[in-house]
């Protein structure tokens, strides 16, 4: 049974009465349980409820995000723009210290209900996963929802490296080099602070996506879509591919570029390692499939 399908099945799933006393039969214990199948309107009004709950927690964290909001766009989002901060000297650059504007009526008001709400959704994200974890978890075999943890905390891993490695790497890296890059003296730069929060978030965030490029080859190596030899013949084709990604989320500069690229490169050689294992998992339990 491939991944995919045990995890469609596991919604099916209900736990079921023992005939004899009554009690719940748990199929984290007995994998050959046979399970009823809920109806259609009951998933329906289950889901609703995940919804629902997931919502309240987004509005409770987006509500909670109002008071640390100063905080969080004085030092989170506005640290960077500072010379001071404290990766200039890490990464030993000499930081310009820049103007931010606004240029619009609505801009500050819109700049700080924005942050609000995108911190609210991060922070209420985990929330979200854990109601539909709860969701689906009865419907699970203890092998399936171990699987399904190990899957959480690795895409979360990955996920967290990437934005502190956007946000304490990459975002004073192209946040300087835009700042003193010139055409004329007669132009002093003076960024938009709307622009200014949309890119920070833009640097951080991209980069967490990117990493999850090992989750990404983990499912696909489930599903048998990827193979480590196929993977090490796409070594060209991936090291391309690589190259433009960090042209995309960096400055137009060499240094800026080698430095996203060369971690990606090195989560693309970890997720050839990731395919071996789970092809030998998968080709020891086809044999002990057909034995």
């Amino acid at each position: 049974m491939s991944f995919v399908r045990s995890l469609i099945l596991a919604i099916t799933r209900k736990r079921t009465k023992s005939p004899t006393d009554g009690s719940s039969i748990d199929p984290m214990e007995d994998p050959n349980t046979e399970m009823a199948e809920m109806g259609f309107l009951d998933h329906l009004e289950e889901l609703r409820w995940v919804i629902l709950k997931g919502g309240i927690g987004i509005l409770t964290c987006t509500f909670g995000a109002v008071f640390f909001r100063k905080w969080i766009i004085n030092v989170l989002l506005l640290g960077p723009k500072s010379p001071d901060f404290f990766m200039y000297k890490v990464l030993g650059i000499s930081a310009t210290e820049f103007t931010l504007q606004n240029r619009t009526i609505t801009g500050q008001f819109f700049a700080d209900i924005g942050t609000v709400l995108a911190v609210g959704i991060i922070m209420g994200s985990p929330i979200v996963v854990y109601f539909v974890w709860k969701f689906i978890e009865p419907g699970l075999y203890k092998n399936e929802k171990a699987g399904l943890r190990f899957s959480a905390v690795f895409a979360t891993f990955f996920f967290m490296l990437g934005i502190s490695f956007g946000y304490l790497i990459i975002t004073p890296l192209a946040l300087q080099f835009f700042a003193q890059y010139s055409i004329s003296p007669e132009i002093i730069n003076q960024f938009d602070i709307t622009r200014y929060f949309s890119m920070v978030t833009f640097w951080s965030f991209g980069v967490g996506v990117l990493f999850e490029l090992p989750v990404v080859i983990y499912f696909l190596a489930k599903l048998g879509l990827a193979t480590p030899a196929g993977l090490r013949k796409a070594r060209k084709y991936a090291l391309i591919s690589c190259l433009i990604l960090a042209a995309f989320f960096t400055p137009p500069d060499p240094v800026s570029q080698i430095l996203v690229a060369t971690p990606l490169l090195l989560l693309y050689e970890g997720s050839i390692g990731i395919a071996v294992i789970v092809q030998r998992r998968r080709d020891r339990e086809l044999e002990k499939a057909l034995a």
